[in-house]
């Protein structure tokens, strides 16, 4: 059974449908919820998340500034930015609302 698993593994890999680890797959885009000094949340998107969090925490970002502290609450993965981009989007529309209250804050 290991075997057969291990052979799975293999074949996926050499189709490209399975990155072996986080180096094969390149830039990683990042949706991500921030809970702010008022309760309320704030959706953005980055390709480097370390930093943006950063820089809301330092009052860099003027839509947050007034509003700090700020807290991570929620950061999802993405291996396109085109993906990542339409997540943002849809988070910041009523369903998406609804869907961020419910299962992810």
């Amino acid at each position: 059974m290991v075997n057969h698993i291990k052979d799975v593994g293999v074949e996926l890999q050499n189709k490209k449908c399975v990155p072996r680890s986080f180096s094969e797959v390149g830039q990683m885009y990042y949706v991500y919820i921030l809970q702010l000094k008022d309760k309320t949340f704030y959706v953005g998107y980055s390709s480097d998340l370390k930093s943006r969090i950063k820089t809301h925490k330092e009052g860099s970002v003027e839509s947050t500034k007034n509003l700090r502290p700020v807290k991570l609450v929620y950061y999802s993965a993405f291996v396109s930015q085109k993906k990542a981009t339409d997540f943002e989007k849809y988070l910041k529309s009523s369903s998406g609302f609804a869907f961020r209250n419910k299962r992810l804050v």
